[in-house]
């Protein structure tokens, strides 16, 4: 889009503006308390922070907003005023976070999770993800953490770990995956997953959009903040577009095979149309071939150019006929190999897949069951990670290789601290190495 919002953003923000009337429904006088109180501690309080905050508070009515962290205050405060005075529990806003449990700051995350909560919502930069979901694990608490789990393979094991943790210790990890809580991408991945189209032969999955959010450098900011505040735009903190907004569309491929895993990659990328520092160090735009053992080989691409067509349509072709998959549309049909309809989703439409997913999360902790989706969710962010490691060096990079690469985009965030900070390069395929 023109304004440098992407569909996804325009659902986020109507998902947000939909929840908070809704979440003051559970007020005191209509849903008696009938179970102790759950606190919980959101670490990034950007828009999906802020969204994720009101749908924890909806999912559950005995439910506070004990802590909150952020690297920045205004995104602090601005998150909590959206969400202030919405919910009420024994006449008291459940969202009025005192002073003293409001933590700015890179070590912000670490003093939410001392804060006394039981469920924590990681969303803040994708950079910081493994580093927090360990400690949250490690603290024994419940864990929300928005995709993409990683930026590089070394925060994939880390993942894979606190998954691994998080299982032993009877935890549950939802991760934001979205589309996974969807009704109408439930029951259509349930027929395709169930042989409905035979065996699948290949997938394409398609992310166009235009470019995301830009914010021209204020005297005030130190490099450091300056790339923050431009957080999409470098590699090191989102993981480039290709793993911050379209893993939603390689996942679903994944999906779509059952979650079978590729053997290699090669894909193509490159930065035909961005300008300017605030478009950092990331490609405009991906075109990866997966190929599995076997031989079968699946697609995927994805831009953010402004002045282009949108897009987020997934093909999935099997033995028996194929699909046509669309949430934004939305379209959930199966035709066989004439064209005839197969099938088609004919279910309700009037549930939110973000807040599914805390509905989800909620009901699973006061029923004593756990949900875990750590593995999945990493290995769907490798696969998203590989095809960026193939663009940005031009070779094809198997899946073991990419799982063990060394490269280390993510500092500890004790190593960071608001000043100079080299501004990254732009990969060349063919003289970027793979490390």
């Amino acid at each position: 889009m023109s304004d440098g919002l992407s569909r996804r953003d325009v659902v986020r923000a109507a998902s947000v503006a939909a929840m908070l009337p809704l979440v003051g429904a559970f007020s005191a006088s209509a849903a008696p308390r009938r179970n102790p109180t759950l606190k919980i501690g959101i670490i990034g309080c950007g828009g999906r922070g802020t969204g994720a905050l009101a749908q924890a508070l909806n999912a559950d009515p005995d439910t506070v907003a004990w802590a909150a962290g952020d690297i920045f205050a205004d995104r602090l405060d601005a998150c909590l005023a959206n969400v202030a005075s919405s919910v009420k529990l024994n006449g008291e806003s459940r969202t009025a976070i005192p002073p003293e449990r409001r933590f700015v700051g890179f070590d912000a995350f670490q003093k939410v999770i001392d804060s006394g909560v039981d469920v924590v919502l990681l969303t803040t930069h994708p950079i910081f993800r493994p580093e927090h979901l360990k400690a949250a694990i490690a603290a024994g608490k419940h864990v929300f953490a928005e995709k993409p789990v990683a930026v590089d393979a070394p925060g994939i094991r880390s993942v894979l770990e606190s998954a691994a943790d998080a299982k032993r210790r009877n935890l549950s990890l939802v991760v934001g995956f979205c589309w996974r809580y969807h009704d109408g991408m439930r029951a259509t991945f349930e027929q395709i997953n169930g042989g409905a189209l035979g065996d699948i032969t290949t997938v394409q999955t398609t992310y166009y959009t235009g470019t995301l959010s830009r914010h021209p450098r204020k005297p005030e900011w130190s490099d450091l903040e300056f790339q923050f505040r431009n957080w999409w735009h470098f590699t090191w903190i989102s993981g480039d577009h290709v793993v911050e907004q379209a893993v939603h569309s390689i996942d679903r491929l994944a999906w779509a095979t059952n979650d079978r895993w590729p053997a290699r990659v090669i894909c193509l990328g490159g930065r035909a149309a961005r300008q300017g520092p605030e478009h950092g160090n990331v490609f405009d735009h991906f075109s990866a071939v997966y190929e599995y053992d076997g031989g079968m080989r699946t697609f995927h691409a994805c831009r953010q150019i402004d002045g282009c067509p949108s897009d987020n349509t997934d093909y999935v072709y099997g033995t028996k006929g194929s699909a046509v998959i669309n949430g934004w549309t939305p379209t959930f049909h199966l035709k066989d190999l004439r064209g005839d309809t197969l099938w088609k989703y004919k279910g309700r439409n009037d549930r939110d897949m973000y807040q599914n997913e805390h509905d989800d999360l909620f009901a699973a902790i006061r029923a004593g069951t756990t949900i875990n989706d750590g593995e999945r969710a990493a290995y769907t962010t490798l696969m998203a990670l590989m095809a960026r490691m193939s663009a940005y060096t031009g070779q094809t990079i198997a899946w073991d290789q990419a799982l063990n690469s060394k490269e280390s985009l993510a500092p500890a965030s004790s190593a960071l601290a608001w000043g100079d900070w080299p501004t990254p390069e732009v990969a060349v395929p063919g003289k970027t190495k793979f490390v």
